[in-house]
């Protein structure tokens, strides 16, 4: 099939979890045979390429505005997409269900996805305005795109419930390849298995700076290291460094992907997760997958991902977090029992080959084979 992937910041990623679907996706599905291209945004990705793991890449026009850089371009994207014609397109972020009719423009049958990932409309950084966009956002994602796709049961309950529609469900996947260059842990002056990683977009309901606080209860010279950037929120991240710089332990290196990423997942001590919002996090799966124990904020779709295999905190008082790391970072028996719990669990439930043949079935309009999903919108 001829498929495409817009919506995300494109490939290589370099930036969050639609990007790193969109990454791993798109090249299981060109190993499959599929001819798959995926849309970008110039400045947004590693490195600017054609080609990336056998998967077209091609940069559509956007406008660089917090509030009109994700709309803008899923429209000059699927524009672009009109014209290719393709099988079957994919569009991430529920933001873009407006632009979900403009690859049938010219008439093509070009069969639709809609993945939604989570409530963006809870974010703390949109205005009143970006709010009631996501709102409509959501309504409309029932009604213009063939398939709406969660990526957890949490949020595929939520549009069930609030808006009467079924979707399909379709996590992500958990198992990347094992780190072959350890430099960044040198680089960086850390050791493995002695020091505590977060990885996250810096923004207000990802609460980095709820582990900067609840980490300065905890005692021992264990590094915590801290992942991640965000764009458009300048303010929020001066804020942060200010926080960090209270306590010389805590490091932020700014956002690292790829083979240094993965380093840092495989040889961390434990993995802390505090996102609020959204569904499936890649990051905590991932952490997950590498057999790390995770302390994990205690929301139903955090808890729906990792279960029984980690230990839950509460961002809204620090101590929480504090006092399970006090607890779990001297033992390493325990860490090693809850990493092999994470391992067991991603295993068993997030599998990029089941990622990738759910996918391949939406595309050619089948229900995935053992897919808990219902009728489509």
């Amino acid at each position: 099939m001829r498929l495409a992937i817009l919506g995300t910041r494109g490939v290589p990623a370099a930036y969050g979890g639609f990007e790193t679907l969109a990454e791993e996706l798109s090249a299981r599905l060109a190993e499959r045979g599929h001819e798959v291209t995926v849309y970008a945004r110039r400045g947004a990705v590693r490195e600017r390429v054609d080609a990336w793991r056998g998967v077209r890449v091609v940069f559509a026009p956007t406008l660089r505005h917090k509030y009109l850089d994700t709309f803008v371009h899923g429209v000059t994207s699927g524009l672009h997409a009109a014209v290719a014609a393709y099988d079957a397109v994919l569009f991430c972020n529920g933001a873009n269900a407006l632009a979900c009719r403009l690859p049938r423009l010219l008439g093509a049958g070009t069969r639709v996805l809609l993945n939604v990932d989570g409530l963006e409309r809870n974010r703390r950084k949109w205005n009143r305005l970006g709010r009631a966009v996501y709102a409509l956002s959501e309504r409309l994602s029932c009604v213009l795109p063939d398939v709406v796709v969660t990526d957890a049961e949490e949020i595929r309950r939520y549009y069930r419930e609030r808006y009467g529609a079924e979707s399909a469900f379709v996590p992500y996947g958990s198992d990347l390849p094992e780190p072959e260059d350890e430099t960044v842990l040198g680089s960086l002056g850390l050791e493995p298995g002695r020091y505590l990683l977060y990885v996250s977009r810096f923004e207000p309901e990802n609460n980095p700076d709820a582990v900067v606080r609840a980490y300065r209860d905890v005692p021992g010279e264990v590094p915590l290291l801290l992942v991640g950037s965000a764009p458009y929120a300048e303010g929020f991240i001066a804020r942060l460094k200010e926080e960090a710089a209270r306590d010389p332990r805590v490091v932020l290196p700014g956002a690292i992907y790829g083979e240094g990423y993965r380093a840092l997942l495989a040889n961390a001590a434990a993995y802390v997760h505090a996102t609020e919002v959204g569904g499936t996090h890649p990051a905590l799966i991932e952490a997950m997958g590498y057999g790390r124990p995770v302390l994990v904020h205690d929301t139903p779709e955090n808890r729906e991902v990792a279960g029984d295999a980690a230990l839950f905190w509460d961002a809204r008082e620090p101590g929480t977090l504090a006092r399970l790391l006090s607890d779990l970072l001297p033992d390493a028996a325990r860490r090693t029992a809850l990493g092999a719990a994470a391992r067991r669990r991603a295993e068993e439930r997030y599998r990029w080959d089941d990622v990738t043949d759910a996918y391949e079935a939406l595309f050619s309009g089948r229900d995935p084979n053992g897919l808990r999903s219902g009728p489509e919108c």
